[in-house]
């Protein structure tokens, strides 16, 4: 018994060690992205390492892929968002729709969004791109920051038939802008033309691509509780919890 203790003790020692080898590589990267991005943009002194971290998960931690990402960031939340933020009088068009919802956390802690694509318009795709970062950003706000050691704010995000420009539009933005925020994206009530055609090509997609997944109908609540408790669930999806606005 005492030697199969210790042999447990020693696997966890050479985890932890292993962990610690890791971050200690991180923490160095990290520190590299900053001095080469600041000496590009005097404005990323402002960003916390949290944020870089994330950039350096999107790209592998490959520090020069990383640092043109970021800076790419940079630019765009200055070009964007001139000043630091959308205010609700920025998208009356897209609050009146009533699509996106923050419905707590799952039973990691993450956050839950909803986003019912059917009920939206498409008028101003600018000010619909405004109304995505008003929402996302609230949400990064209210959630605070989560497992900050390995990736923070990981969004569960629930669309429901969404047009094909919206589903874009949010990649894009993920991928783009907020990198390793999203845990998984729910994609619920697919017409079945894509269901069949994600099945087909979802074995030769990688692996940040396949954080979307498209839930069949008939699997619906059974899939969603796996990771949802049912107090935290929407209403509409078999739960108990109301849908809330951003």
């Amino acid at each position: 018994m005492l030697e199969g203790m210790q042999v447990v003790s020693e696997m966890k020692c050479k985890e932890t060690m292993k962990d610690e080898a890791e971050e200690a590589v991180t923490l160095m990267r990290i520190r590299r992205v900053r001095e080469f991005v600041e000496g590009k943009d005097p404005s990323s002194k402002e960003v916390d390492d949290l944020t870089i971290r994330r950039f350096l998960r999107a790209r592998d931690l490959d520090i020069e892929q990383a640092s043109a990402m970021f800076l790419k960031y940079l630019k765009w939340r200055r070009d964007f968002v001139p000043k630091g933020s959308i205010s609700a009088s920025e998208i009356p068009n897209q609050i009146a729709q009533n699509t996106m919802f923050l419905q707590g956390s799952d039973k990691n802690g993450y956050p839950i969004a909803v986003i019912l694509g059917y009920r939206h318009l498409q008028d101003s795709l600018k000010e619909f791109k405004r109304f995505v970062v008003y929402g996302l950003d609230k949400i990064c706000a209210k959630t605070g920051e989560v497992h900050c050691h390995r990736i923070s704010q990981r969004l569960k995000i629930f669309k429901q038939r969404p047009p094909r420009y919206l589903f874009n539009c949010l990649t894009l933005f993920f991928y783009d802008y907020y990198p390793e925020r999203l845990g998984k994206m729910y994609i619920v009530h697919a017409p079945l033309i894509f269901m069949r055609v994600w099945k087909i090509v979802y074995p030769f997609i990688d692996n940040k691509t396949k954080k979307i997944v498209f839930v069949e109908n008939k699997m619906l609540k059974s899939t969603l509780l796996e990771e949802i408790d049912e107090s935290r669930l929407p209403e509409i999806y078999g739960g108990k919890l109301p849908l809330v606005p951003v």
